[in-house]
């Protein structure tokens, strides 16, 4: 039987010929291990998502050209955005032919052109209807290679799972179902995906394939983009789903070619990309699940999401041709993670931590930060911040004495950021932040100080969370013979962000792990005050989160990205207002 390669690509957005050269060289790669035709990721050659680069008329030219001239010794589906007749018309996101049997791209565009997505999302990080038309055909490839191919574009296949906020007008999946019915021979369905990656997605888009393949009763391969862009991650899991319930999936956070044998599961195969740029981490080899198997017991949620911010910040890093990173190194827990997720991103030796204690700070802070630093690897520089703080006391003595105490404290906060920021200008590096989400969310954290740098790696992570990440982060360096980088102190000591004495987050946050169920229920849930009160959280407790969850939103309108695990990211995904007055209660 004819054997498929869904090519597992991590595109660079707006690479038009670096992502070429890759597709091509999976394409290449597939060939060699035995598939007679290949199907590639949605928007491959362009890369997703391209945003606003989409409203220059002559960048989706360019990426259509670009598509076009693909070249493979087998036939090849490409995604790509598809030019409107005129200026004035949006584009479609496209599919089209690659292969042998084209050898120009002169004067026969239209005819290449295969399927044109359906379904536009404009809900959480997606605004696609900002960007294309909507096409209210289903695609077909007839004789492409030996096979007959419904083709359908990402969202496509997810109305009929029943898996979108709201019902669209049409069916993609039960238009093709529809042609089965009426007597067309279509071996299998396939899906040019760029599906974003959160904390139980996979579980979804492997019941949206098992749902499409028992509605067409035939083969459903999805093809998904792997890699970070911006503050979205890609896990790639391409997969194949048959009628019958089973399923084989590609590995997570890797690039290269999942082999299908659309008669045999077992047959099917992975072949790592050579010219990978992904990191030794994620599910190595496929996943073989049978039709009462989701998959969840086999994807370990820490390792998951561990492997998802380092893939993040790498990925930023190499396509942003960032070579090095600083951050500032406090002996917490956050640092220290922060720290992990950037030695592990590019390698310890392009790491500098700088060390900036003052009088507040503790002796097992500077021990404790020291001792992260050398168990990396990296380099490690102390600062010590006394002098300079003084001499700003001085300067604005008068003024702190009647201003909030908390003016004076965010000093020293401010003072550090002048000194990573200062490291990172001259040795052309990236500062890092290193607060998480729970803080964010509570505005626990200084702007134009702790919040200064370039990319937030745990911006979207829980406190509780974090704690998780430096247990991984230990066992793993552990396992390796290495120290463990993250010591006990830094682990069992109260959080406390030193800026004053005898200083504790709990002295004006709930305690963490309180803190996250709070934050979860709302940001990640939905609820409001009174549906979470009804659940079982104290009201007072309810109100003094959600008010300066809102207090604060002024903080994270100006947050260095970061990259989105959870299924609602501070970011594209939540868009609130900076100046508001929200009634949690409701009352009229």
């Amino acid at each position: 039987m004819t054997k498929v390669g869904l090519l597992q690509l991590d595109p660079t957005v707006g690479d038009l010929s670096g992502n070429v050269q890759r597709l091509a060289g999976l394409a290449q790669l597939a060939e060699a291990q035995g598939a007679s035709v290949g199907v590639s990721t949605e928007l491959a050659v362009c890369g997703y998502p391209p945003r606003d680069l989409l409203l220059e008329h002559d960048f989706v030219q360019r990426s259509f050209n670009a598509a076009l001239s693909v070249t493979s010794s087998i036939p090849l589906l490409v995604g790509t955005p598809v030019p409107a007749e005129d200026e004035r018309s949006l584009p479609t996101n496209g599919v089209v032919r690659c292969g042998p049997e084209y050898t120009t791209i002169t004067g026969e565009g239209q005819a290449r052109i295969v399927a044109e997505k359906q379904l536009l999302p404009t809900y959480d990080v997606f605004d696609e209807a900002r960007y294309f038309a909507a096409k209210n055909r289903s695609g077909l490839a007839r004789s492409f290679g030996s096979l007959t191919l419904g083709v359908t574009v990402c969202e496509d296949a997810w109305q009929s799972a029943g898996m979108t906020p709201s019902a669209y007008a049409n069916d993609p999946i039960e238009h093709i179902a529809e042609w089965c019915r009426q007597g067309v021979a279509i071996h299998a369905t396939v899906n040019l995906s760029a599906s974003p990656f959160h904390a139980d997605k996979f579980t979804k888009r492997l019941a949206v394939a098992r749902h499409a393949a028992s509605v067409l009763n035939h083969p459903f391969l999805l093809a998904n983009q792997v890699g970070g862009n911006d503050d979205l991650l890609f896990d790639g899991r391409s997969l194949v789903a048959w009628p019958d319930g089973r399923a084989v999936v590609a590995p997570s956070w890797q690039e290269g070619v999942l082999l299908v044998d659309l008669d045999d599961p077992a047959a099917c195969s992975w072949i790592k990309s050579e010219a990978s740029d992904a990191l030794q981490t994620g599910q190595h080899s496929l996943m073989l699940l049978e039709a009462n198997d989701n998959g969840q017991a086999m994807v370990d949620s820490i390792d998951e999401l561990t492997d998802a911010v380092v893939t993040g910040l790498a990925d930023y890093c190499r396509k942003s041709g960032i070579t090095s990173i600083v951050l500032g190194l406090s002996g917490g827990i956050d640092s220290a993670v922060a720290a992990c997720v950037a030695a592990a991103a590019i390698g310890p030796e392009n790491v500098t931590g700088l060390a900036m204690p003052s009088r507040h700070s503790s002796q097992h802070s500077i021990d404790d930060a020291e001792h992260t630093a050398m168990a990396l690897g990296m380099e490690y520089v102390l600062h010590r911040i006394d002098g300079m703080h003084e001499r700003v006391e001085e300067t604005l003595g008068e003024v702190l004495e009647h201003g909030h105490t908390v003016a004076g404290e965010n000093l020293q906060a401010r003072l550090r950021a002048i000194l990573v920021m200062g490291y990172a200008n001259a040795r052309s590096s990236m500062a890092i932040t290193t607060g998480n989400k729970s803080e964010i969310a509570q505005g626990y954290c200084t702007l134009y100080g702790d919040m200064a740098g370039g990319y937030a790696p745990l911006g979207d992570v829980y406190k509780m969370e974090v704690y998780a990440m430096a247990e991984r982060f230990n066992q793993r360096a552990e396992a390796a013979g290495r120290t463990a980088p993250v010591s006990s102190s830094t682990l069992t000591k109260p959080p406390s962000a030193e800026l004053a004495p005898d200083q504790f987050d709990e002295d004006t946050l709930p305690a963490y792990d309180v803190l996250d169920d709070v934050l979860r229920a709302h940001i990640e849930g939905g609820l409001n005050a009174d549906e979470m009160m009804a659940s079982g959280f104290e009201e007072s407790l309810v109100m003094d989160v959600l008010g300066r969850l809102e207090r604060n939103e002024h903080k994270r309108w100006q947050m260095a990205p970061a990259p989105r695990v959870s299924p609602r990211a501070f970011g594209q995904g939540w868009r609130r207002p900076l100046a508001s007055r929200h009634d949690w209660r409701g009352a009229p």
